[in-house]
């Protein structure tokens, strides 16, 4: 670890002069004579007093550098079987008509615009256009139901809203304008422009006085110049995901964002100006916004917009395809996306069809990544396969493994070590730090780096409560876990951690031994309520492909496999078999839902839930192994 504790400690021992130096790496309109302006905690601000504009270090100094005809989109779309390239200066063009077409329908500096777009190439534009002009975006996630847009709607209060005629999934399209319709109605704020793409698999219906298609606006509008902003002015609002009542708005800054994703693009994932970077998820997730999106774009990169899912469209081997005809160096994507196709094709035949010499890295986040699913990677991709940890509130890593620095041999299970800005902590129930490989509550002291949230949208005293008012002088982050020879093990969110019979045990440990079953393609373990024990976890598990033994047998190796590695203390002894399980649109398990279900309590649809249907199978496999019964 000599190079990356000489960067760690550089930072640890001097962070004003570290991200100083970061910071040289962006074009600002008037540099900042500081990086932390800490005179009001414990609401801190980055690059306060600098004036700079995203769009412009996103696009335009690369045109400017003569890099203008170098790729910086790629559109693939399995789906509709097209591709499309936008190079900067392409963008450019694209982005400074969209601004304009927002000036003229008189968004400023700092107003809103809400964007409800799906993957294509207008939804990035459209980011990049309101960044242009000052304004502030929200990206929704295309499809969400309309009242959870009209609770967004009332939140930010946008001026504008920028949307699609349609998304499309693999066997069905699905209409955004009835969607958006119905949430400006519901909405008490009511913006006064729509702009709508359509697109040609689904045409809307126009609103007259109100809707502006975006192909006419933009061919109208004159291009806009990128408007000065300051360091500490926020850049774009996105809402956590799955939140129930009024959404948490997290923010993100101009400045230290900007700093922020361009360092992390070389010094966590190795990748340089003119290579071509892939992260498999959605612009309404923080992984779109920053890696689809900003750090790629900001670091001079070619980013891949997939327009597509990991298995059936058409087949397993779509993510080999993408990474062989576009020269991706380096895959970023949720291990459920390679846990699906590992159970599709467990023996990674689709692999081979692939000529896939200059793949460099896989990285996963989003969730525990089981070690099942990173050795099966490993084997049969032969690249280095990185687990990462980070969360919407930060923008960015926490701990990992900072490749571009150094390649860390970071044993398999871990999610790595802290990145320089994070000085992380393993904490009792009161604050105080516990021993390695002990299990805690993980915690990161303030001030939090740049590129992280400064504070909640209009929300300063919830964004205390939420994550600072546990732990003074901490941020906490909600998961639980340990320090093992100096990297740190994510075990499971905070409220994953399950009490049996008065000792804590951690339902993701359960669950790297259930992954490690050589029928089990993905499981989840949650923690149900139990009058003898207080907690008693139950396994939910699904089969790999092709696996025809009776399930009766597989439950109870499963069973038995847990008593072995974890011990009867767990008393464990339920598993269920399932065809799936139930998760977020962005790959996250919704063990929180199923715990409910379980415990006969009460529970809301989550909102960004994939496909709600799932829950009908798991309420019937739970009521079989005596739960749920009342529903």
């Amino acid at each position: 670890m000599g190079r990356y504790n000489s960067v760690y400690d550089r930072w640890k021992n001097d962070p004003e002069g570290f991200w100083m130096e970061a910071a040289q790496g962006i074009d600002w309109v008037t540099p900042p004579s500081a990086a932390l302006d800490d005179t009001n905690p414990p609401f801190y601000r980055w690059f306060a007093d600098a004036t700079c504009n995203t769009c412009y270090n996103a696009v335009d100094r690369h045109v400017a550098a003569g890099r203008g005809d170098q790729p910086a989109i790629i559109h693939d779309s399995p789906i509709t079987e097209s591709q499309r390239t936008l190079t900067y200066s392409e963008l450019q063009t694209e982005t400074a008509r969209l601004g304009g077409a927002l000036q003229e329908l008189g968004v400023t500096k700092g107003d809103r615009v809400l964007i409800y777009m799906p993957m294509i190439a207008e939804a990035v534009i459209a980011m990049l256009a309101c960044a242009r002009i000052g304004a502030v975006h929200s990206v929704v996630f295309g499809g969400f139901a309309s009242n959870e847009l009209a609770v967004r709607i009332d939140d930010c209060q946008p001026k504008a809203v920028i949307a699609a005629s349609c998304g499309l999934e693999p066997n069905r399209t699905v209409p955004y304008k009835p969607l958006l319709d119905g949430a400006i109605d519901l909405a008490t704020h009511k913006p006064e422009a729509v702009i709508l793409k359509q697109r040609e698999q689904l045409s809307a219906t126009m609103i007259e006085g109100r809707d502006h298609d975006w192909d006419a606006v933009t061919a109208a509008a004159a291009e806009a110049d990128c408007t000065p902003v300051g360091g500490a002015d926020p850049l774009y609002i996105l809402y956590t995901s799955g939140t129930t009542g009024k959404p948490k708005g997290v923010i993100r800054a101009n400045g230290g964002h900007l700093v922020a994703m361009n360092w992390t693009m070389k010094n966590i994932y190795n990748i340089d100006p003119g290579d071509v970077f892939w992260a498999a998820s959605d612009v309404g997730w923080v992984v779109g916004h920053s890696y689809i999106v900003y750090a790629p774009l900001i670091a001079g990169c070619t980013t891949v917009l997939f327009e597509g899912k990991p298995v059936g469209t058409p087949d397993a081997g779509t993510f080999w395809r993408v990474i062989a005809e576009h020269d991706v160096k380096a895959l970023f994507t949720a291990p459920t996306a390679i846990r699906a196709i590992r159970q599709v094709d467990p023996e990674g035949e689709f692999i081979a069809k692939y000529n896939l010499s200059g793949f460099h890295t896989l990285f996963l986040a989003g969730e525990r990544a089981d070690p099942a699913t990173v050795e099966w990677a490993a084997e049969k991709l032969n690249v280095p396969v990185i687990d990462h940890w980070w969360q919407t509130e930060t923008g960015w890593t926490i701990a990992g493994n900072p490749s571009g620095i150094e390649l860390l041999d970071i044993p398999i299970g871990s999610a790595g070590v802290a990145m320089p800005g994070y000085d992380i902590r393993i904490l009792d129930e009161g604050g105080n730090e516990v021993e390695e490989g002990t299990l805690g509550a993980i915690a990161v002291k303030l001030p939090l780096p740049p590129g992280s949230l400064p504070t909640l949208w209009g929300a300063d005293d919830r964004f205390q409560s939420s994550y600072l008012k546990t732990f003074p002088g901490y941020y906490e982050t909600g998961d639980a876990g340990m320090k093992e020879n100096g990297t740190l093990k994510i075990m499971a969110r905070t409220d994953d951690v399950i009490n049996v019979a008065a000792h804590r045990l951690s339902t993701g440990e359960m669950e790297e031994a259930l992954a490690r079953h050589p029928d089990v393609a993905e499981c989840a373990v949650i923690g149900v309520a139990d009058e003898l024990k207080g907690q008693s976890p139950v396994g939910l598990v699904c089969l790999k492909g092709g696996t025809n033994r009776p399930h009766e047998e597989i439950a109870a190796e499963c069973v038995t496999r847990i008593r072995e590695t974890i011990g009867p203390v767990a008393a464990f002894k339920k598993v269920g078999i399932v065809a799936r399980l139930p998760k977020t649109r962005s790959g996250k398990i919704l063990r929180a839902t199923m715990v409910s279900i379980a415990d006969d309590t009460p529970w809301n649809m989550p909102a960004t839930i994939d496909d709600p249907a799932i829950l009908d199978e798991i309420t019937v496999t739970l009521k079989a192994l005596g739960y749920a019964r009342e529903s």
